[in-house]
């Protein structure tokens, strides 16, 4: 026996409008469920129960394509007792979790099993029905019990707010019968328009309107006369044969021997607010006023003027309502009104078909144009006569255009899935409704596009800044992706082409779906890539659909036992790659500076269709990104170039020198450069001489690098020549001041380095005006090891001298630049006496642990990034190993 709550059958009641969808195991089914049973609900005017609603579908979906990996089916069904809604999938396990049983119910923490908690929480009843090849979850929520009381009522409004009225507010009440002849005629009618009761009474209502008639179409009084609610504007024709503007109500009733009549309350236009119905707002109680059950009142409500989906989903579900159809849809025309974009549907694979677009003239004369109504009595006489229902199983259909201004704005149309269920009569009812509702739709789509274009401005402003952002290639290939994944499509790929005479090559693959990429890679490499077409726009590539098909067909027959008789360990990943790349593909190209440098490819999940702003933002994307890309590829080119070069400038490598430990730390500033206005050397001159230098080129950056380049180049010469420390600066400074104005004063520490067989070394040096070299000793004592002479570049004679040096065992050299010593922070300089205090703590210290403590306490002495290049020698001589 089952559980209170639980029902395994359901229980009889009137079914008065139903609405169906179908969802692909994939996880965005679950917020378009959920969006399909809010409209769906809003539309039959169920707004208490929608917000439930939308949360059991939620679970039941997500257990359903999640979960259980199968596709979902969910029907609405709209009751006398309120909204029923099934949820079925293709996984028929049977669990039913049973109150007070042993079992208990999932936690709601969990990430499933939640549905059926769920529905014993909030639904009024629920069940499970099982077959063998579905799982069905329903569940039934009951609509609250309204209290009587005020329908509708306006604030307190200031007089001079009041509507204007005559002194006395007239209204004319006229009763039609069913012959559409004049019964009742009131004083005001009289008073109102001239003609005594006499004088109309048992003529048509006809012969006195001036009604506007839809071009086109037949639609008139009549039809009107014979709704069961209608209000709007009209004239009447008075006795002076002048045209009184209007504003009526109509109201169909019976009397109680069932004649029907419609009752006509008519006031003069202006003083429309006497009969306006207001405007439909939410009670205080935060539920929606009860609507009438009548379905064209629904087209004349009040829907947001900014949610053109919901009215467009509202529209469709309310003329399959009107009509008693099985299915609905709703067509907007393209600017060029070439084509029409199917928006809204019901009972239709929606979320197949949504975007595709069908051409307005499809054959010859009325039955063949949107722009006519027409009513198709058997689809199967006519095959292709709407290829929007190819394939569906509907059978009769009519269609009405949609128009504003005599201007094609989309076509409205409702199907059956019986021959012959539709007549003109039924066309003039659908065409009458149209009429209504076009002018909103245009409007809201107006809208549409209006927010479309300025979220496609401020899309290109940020992707512009982004891709402005960067120079690195793979960076900004990873932007493009990024920022057409999602917004514009559900996945893309990348080509690049280095050169004229190179193939496209797949550079980036991304899918909003990361479990996905793999296999959409591995898919891509495995196809031709598409051609490299520099015509601009989007053309349509069918290959990885087309090779995705091919998977997905061999997975199924191996499956089947058709083909291998094992299963391919991949078999789930090629159906998931099938299933993503199964829609429409579209290919850009990237072309900057007049050449094609790569494509980018924009893919939809099967049957999926691009929207035509989609792909002329994804065009206008694609040329920025182009630029971009290329920018990248010309800054990568000419930063190899240039630290190539640079690298040229630099020592190849410190040489060997026995008994004496050798280490540099070089750190040129700016982004992106190697070498800088600092340089340092150590060479060798001849057996048991080397050379070693450390200098500053005035300035940063290129030009201080070409006179680094000069000065290490010629101190090497000239020292292998021969020449002593005096002569070669002497030479140098010649060599400088011969450049010109391109000449750059140059402080220099060049010496000369010979290690001695007791174990300590020789050094001469000359110092021409370059922080001087700082001697270490072992007992911690530090001293200049040279003195200031003039520096370079600056004068025609200089009069240089070397000063000799000897390094006992233990001793540290340590030459720097002045990137070290004026280290700043603030006000603040590191100075000679900082870089003094770091030295004498490096007793004992290697020449690489010496170096590595002087930079270490440069750059903690300020927080901001060295703005000068840095240069560090450090010499020592080691101590004799105690045996």
């Amino acid at each position: 026996m089952a559980e209170p709550g639980v029902e395994t059958r359901t229980r009889t009641s009137v079914i008065t409008a139903r609405a169906a969808a179908s969802f692909d195991p994939v996880g965005r089914s679950v917020a378009t469920a959920r969006a399909f049973v809010r409209d769906t609900l809003q539309g039959w005017g169920y707004s208490d129960v929608v917000d439930d609603a939308v949360v059991l579908t939620s679970e039941l979906v997500t257990n359903a394509v999640i979960h259980a990996g199968t596709a979902a089916d969910v029907l609405c069904l709209r009751t006398d007792e309120g909204v029923r809604v099934e949820v079925a999938d293709r996984y028929p396990e049977r669990e039913i979790p049973l109150q007070g049983s042993g079992r208990t119910l999932a936690h709601p923490d969990r990430e499933n099993g939640r549905g059926l908690l769920l529905c014993a929480a909030l639904a009024a009843r629920w069940g499970v029905e099982y077959t063998p090849t579905h799982k069905q979850v329903w569940f039934q929520l009951d609509m609250p019990q309204r209290q009587v009381g005020t329908r509708s009522a306006g604030p307190v409004l200031p007089a001079d707010l009041l509507p204007v009225a005559d002194e006395r507010v007239r209204v004319a009440v006229v009763q039609i019968d069913r012959n559409c002849a004049i019964s009742s005629w009131n004083d005001d009618a009289e008073h109102l328009f001239g003609y005594a009761a006499d004088q109309v009474l048992g003529k048509p209502l006809g012969d006195f309107a001036a009604w506007p008639h839809t071009p086109g179409t037949g639609t008139g009084i009549a039809e009107a006369l014979q709704l069961s609610r209608w209000e709007g504007s009209y004239g009447l024709r008075d006795a002076d044969g002048r045209v009184v503007p209007v504003y009526a109500s109509h109201l169909r009733v019976r009397d109680t021997q069932g004649e029907p009549s419609t009752v006509c309350l008519l006031v003069r236009d202006y003083e429309r607010a006497v009969l306006q119905t207001p405007l439909r707002t939410p009670s205080a109680d935060g539920g929606s006023e009860s609507r009438s059950s009548d379905p064209f009142e629904l087209f004349i409500g009040s829907p947001a003027p900014d949610d053109l989906d919901g009215l467009l989903q509202r529209t469709v579900e309310r003329a399959r309502d009107m009509l008693d159809g099985d299915s609905a849809f709703l067509l907007l025309a393209t600017d060029d009104e070439t084509e029409l974009e199917v928006r809204a549907t019901t009972g239709l694979p929606s979320a197949r078909q949504r975007f595709a677009r069908v051409p307005v003239e499809a054959g010859t004369g009325r039955y063949g144009s949107a722009r006519m109504p027409a009513v198709h009595e058997d689809l199967t006489a006519v095959p292709g006569a709407v290829p929007l229902l190819a394939g569906t199983g509907m059978r009769s259909v009519v269609t009405v255009p949609l128009k504003v201004e005599g201007r094609l704005t989309g076509s409205l149309g409702v199907a059956a899935e019986s021959a012959g269920r539709y007549s003109n009569e039924e066309a003039l009812r659908l065409q009458f409704a149209a009429d209504r509702i076009a002018l909103a739709v245009e409007s809201a789509r107006l809208g549409e596009l209006e927010r479309l274009r300025r979220g496609s401005l401020s899309f290109l402003v940020e992707a512009s800044d982004l891709l402005a952002g960067t120079l690195d290639r793979d960076q900004t290939l990873a932007l493009m992706a990024q920022m057409t994944v999602p917004t514009l499509a559900t996945w893309c790929a990348v080509y690049t082409i280095a050169d004229q005479a190179s193939d496209p090559y797949l550079s980036y693959v991304l899918h909003e779906d990361e479990d996905r990429i793999d296999g959409l890679k591995a898919l891509l490499s495995r196809i031709a890539p598409p051609d490299p077409v520099p015509t601009p726009g989007a053309r349509v590539w069918t290959a990885p659909a087309e090779a995705a098909h091919k998977a997905a067909l061999r997975t199924s027959m191996r499956e089947l036992g058709l083909g291998t008789t094992y299963l391919s360990a991949g078999s789930n990943a090629t159906l998931a790659t099938a299933s993503a790349v199964g829609g429409e593909t579209v290919v850009l190209p990237l072309v900057a500076r007049n050449r094609v440098i790569g494509m980018l490819t924009l893919g939809k999940p099967s049957d999926d269709h691009f929207r035509q702003e989609i792909l002329e933002l994804a065009e206008d994307l694609s040329r920025r990104a182009a630029l971009a890309l290329d920018n990248a590829r010309l800054y990568s080119e000419r930063t190899a170039i240039s630290q190539s070069l640079q690298r040229s400038l630099l020592p190849p490598g410190l040489p060997q020198i026995p008994g004496v430990e050798v280490e540099v730390i070089y750190r040129a500033a700016g982004e992106g450069n190697e070498v800088g206005g600092d340089f340092y050397d150590l060479f060798p001159i001849r057996d048991g001489a080397y050379g070693f230098a450390i200098g500053d080129v005035c300035g940063t950056g290129p030009e201080a690098a070409a006179v680094t380049g000069l000065a290490r180049h010629a101190l090497r010469l000239l020292a292998r020549e021969g020449f002593g420390g005096p002569a070669v600066l002497e030479r140098l400074n010649a060599a400088i001041l011969d450049e010109g104005a391109r000449s750059r004063f140059l402080t220099l520490l060049y010496g000369e380095l010979w290690p001695q067989e007791d174990g300590s070394a020789l050094l001469k040096v000359v110092c021409a005006g370059h922080p001087l070299p700082l001697r270490l000793r072992q007992d911690g004592t530090v001293e200049p090891a040279a003195e200031p002479q003039p520096l370079l570049g600056v004068m025609d004679d200089l009069e240089l001298y070397e000063q000799t040096v000897t390094l006992d065992p233990g001793d540290v050299l340590l030459c720097v630049t002045d990137g070290v010593t004026e280290r700043r922070e603030g006000t603040r300089m590191l100075g000679d006496d900082g870089l003094v205090d770091v030295l004498t703590t490096c007793t004992g210290l290697t020449a690489g642990a010496v170096a590595a403590r002087i930079l270490r306490a440069v750059e903690r002495f300020a927080a901001e990034p060295a703005s000068d290049d840095m240069a560090i020698l450090a010499m020592r001589v080691p101590e004799p190993q105690k045996i």
